[in-house]
C-alpha cells in the first residue's frame, strides 16, 4: 500500500488547452465520426445542456462518436456496453487524473475523484471501513436527529428552497458522520455550506471567465472560499494530531493509516480526501432530494404509492436502518428513477491510456474519452419513454432484466462511488422525514432548468411551498405524530 501522492497536474487552462491540441495532432488513428467543426453555438449549448447534443449524435453516429467542444475533440461512448467497457471490463485502458476531472484539482486537490493507480487504491482501502453497513446503520440515528432538527421550523404555507435547505443539512450530516466535526462550533468561524457554494460556482461560469486570474475574478473568489474551508479542515487535522483524539470517523482512519515503510498521509493529502468526501457526500444527496420531490410533486400516483407505503410500514414513527435498507420498495424505486433521470455525477471523463478498439472504431491513445450516465439513461432503445418518471422500471424483475451497464448513477467497477450506500440512506432518511409530515408543492411559476457543472443540479434551486400533510384516519387518532425537535 503506497501513501506517496501522485505527481502534480497543471491547473493552467492555457497549458491544458495546448496539451489537448497536441494530443489531437499526435493521434494514431482517425477520430470516430461526429461534428468536428469549431462551432461556438454548439459549445455554448453543450455547456448549458449537453443532453440534446449527445442524444442527437447518438442517433446520427451510433454509440461511439467525437464532438469538438471549443478547442478539443472529445470521444463519447454511450450505452450499456460502452459503460461496462469503460468502468469494468477494460477500465485499465483509461486514466482519470489527466482527463477533464483534473479541472476539480484546484478545489479538491488529490482526493479520490482526481487520482489514479496505487494511490487511489490505497486511499479507497483506508476509507472503506467507514462505509461498511454497520457504520452506516450507526450513522442513521445521527441523520434522523439532524433532519428532524432542520425540519422543526417548517410550517404550512412556508416557502422553502429545497435544494438550499438540503445542501446545508447534508453538509452538517457529512461533517458529523464522516469527520466527527461539530457544525455549530465550526459555523462560528466559517459557514461550510456557503463556502462550498461559492467555490463550486466557479465551475458554472463561462469557460473564458474561468481563464481569468487576479482580484475579483471567479478564480480569485474560488480560491478565497477554498482558503476558508482549508482553515477549518487543517485546524481539525492539527487538533487531532496534537491531542491524539480518535473516533470511528474517516478522519481518524486517514490520520492513522500507514504504508509498509511506516509512511503516513501528509496533512495536505488528509485535507484533500476530506474536501473530496465533503463535496461528494453533500452534493449528490442535495441534488437527489431536490429532484425526487420535484418529480413526486408532478406525479400524484407515484406520490400516493410512496405515502401509502410510509403509512403502512412506519405509521409515522422513525424508520430503523433495516427498514430504510429494504422495507420501503416504493421509495427505493422512486429514488432509483430519480437517479436515472438526474444522475448527479453525469459524466465520466477519462483519457485513453493506450490505443484501443470498441464498436468498430479505433480510439487513439491520449484522447479524452467520456462515458455519460445522463445520456445513457435517456436512450430510447434501452429505456422506453426515457423522459417519463416511471418508478416501476426498478421493480426487482425489471431491474434484473436491464443490460449490464445500463444503469450507472454511481459509476462502476473500482471507481464506483465509495459513499453510495451512505448517500442513499441519507436521501431516504430526509425524504421519509419530509413525507411523514409535509406535502411539498412546486412554486407555480417555477420552470426546471439544469446546471451540469460540476454535478447535475437544479439551476436556481428548487422553490417549494410547504403544506401540512393530512394523515390517514388510523394515524390521526388521539396519539399524534411525534413532533420533530
Amino acid at each position: 500500500m503506497s501513501l506517496a501522492g501522485p505527481p502534480p497536474v497543471s491547473t493552467s487552462l492555457l497549458r491544458r488547452l495546448t496539451e489537448d491540441l497536441q494530443a489531437e495532432r499526435r493521434a494514431e488513428a482517425p477520430l470516430p465520426p461526429g461534428p468536428m467543426d469549431l462551432n461556438l453555438a454548439r459549445a455554448h449549448q453543450f455547456a448549458r445542456d449537453a443532453l440534446p447534443v449527445l442524444l442527437e449524435c447518438y442517433r446520427e453516429y451510433g454509440p461511439v462518436f467525437a464532438v469538438r467542444v471549443l478547442h478539443t475533440p472529445v470521444v463519447f461512448m454511450l450505452g450499456p456496453a460502452a459503460n461496462h467497457f469503460m468502468t469494468v471490463s477494460h477500465a485499465h485502458l483509461f486514466r482519470w487524473r489527466d482527463g477533464h476531472m483534473a479541472d476539480l484539482i484546484p478545489l479538491l486537490g488529490d482526493g479520490m475523484l482526481t487520482i489514479d493507480g496505487p494511490f487511489h487504491r490505497s486511499a479507497r482501502r483506508i476509507a472503506l471501513p467507514a462505509f461498511h453497513r454497520e457504520r452506516i446503520a450507526e450513522a442513521t440515528e445521527l441523520m434522523l436527529d439532524e433532519t428532524e432538527q432542520a425540519l422543526s421550523p417548517w410550517r404550512t404555507g412556508a416557502r422553502v428552497d429545497l435544494y438550499d435547505f438540503t445542501r446545508e443539512l447534508a453538509l452538517r450530516i457529512a461533517l458529523r458522520a464522516l469527520f466527527g466535526l461539530d457544525p455549530d462550533r465550526t459555523r462560528s468561524s466559517v459557514d461550510p455550506a456557503a463556502e462550498f457554494e461559492q467555490a463550486l460556482s466557479f465551475y458554472g461560469r463561462d469557460y473564458f471567465l474561468q481563464m481569468l486570474r487576479g482580484p475579483g475574478s471567479p478564480w480569485w473568489r474560488m480560491l478565497r472560499a477554498r482558503g476558508r474551508l482549508d482553515g477549518l479542515l487543517y485546524a481539525e487535522i492539527a487538533r487531532r494530531r496534537t491531542q491524539g483524539e480518535r473516533g470511528q470517523d474517516i478522519l481518524s482512519l486517514l490520520l492513522d493509516a500507514q504504508d509498509e515503510d511506516g509512511g503516513r498521509l501528509s496533512d495536505q493529502h488528509v485535507r484533500d480526501q476530506m474536501m473530496t468526501l465533503l463535496f461528494a457526500g453533500h452534493d449528490t444527496t442535495t441534488s437527489t432530494v431536490a429532484f425526487l420531490f420535484y418529480e413526486l410533486a408532478r406525479h400524484p400516483a407515484a406520490l400516493a404509492a410512496v405515502l401509502h407505503e410510509q403509512d403502512e410500514v412506519l405509521g409515522g414513527r422513525r424508520p430503523s436502518p433495516a427498514e430504510l435498507a429494504g422495507a420501503l420498495p416504493e421509495l427505493d424505486m422512486a429514488v432509483d428513477e430519480t437517479l436515472r433521470l438526474y444522475p448527479p455525477a453525469w459524466v465520466g471523463p477519462r483519457r485513453a491510456a493506450e490505443t484501443f478498439e470498441f464498436g468498430g472504431h479505433r480510439i487513439a491513445r491520449g484522447l479524452p474519452v467520456n462515458y455519460c450516465s445522463w445520456a445513457s439513461h435517456h436512450l430510447p432503445d434501452v429505456w422506453p419513454e426515457p423522459e417519463a418518471f416511471v418508478p416501476s422500471r426498478f421493480t426487482p424483475e425489471a431491474r434484473a432484466a436491464l443490460p449490464k451497464g445500463a444503469y450507472i448513477p454511481f459509476g462502476g467497477g473500482s471507481r464506483t462511488c465509495i459513499g453510495m450506500r451512505f448517500g442513499l440512506t441519507e436521501v431516504k432518511v430526509i425524504a421519509t422525514a419530509i413525507l411523514q409530515r409535509f406535502r411539498l408543492e412546486l412554486a407555480p411559476a417555477h420552470r426546471l432548468a439544469l446546471s451540469q457543472v460540476p454535478t447535475l443540479s437544479p439551476r436556481g434551486g428548487m422553490p417549494m411551498t410547504v403544506r401540512e400533510r393530512a394523515l390517514p384516519p388510523e394515524l390521526a387518532g388521539p396519539t399524534p405524530l411525534p413532533a420533530y425537535s
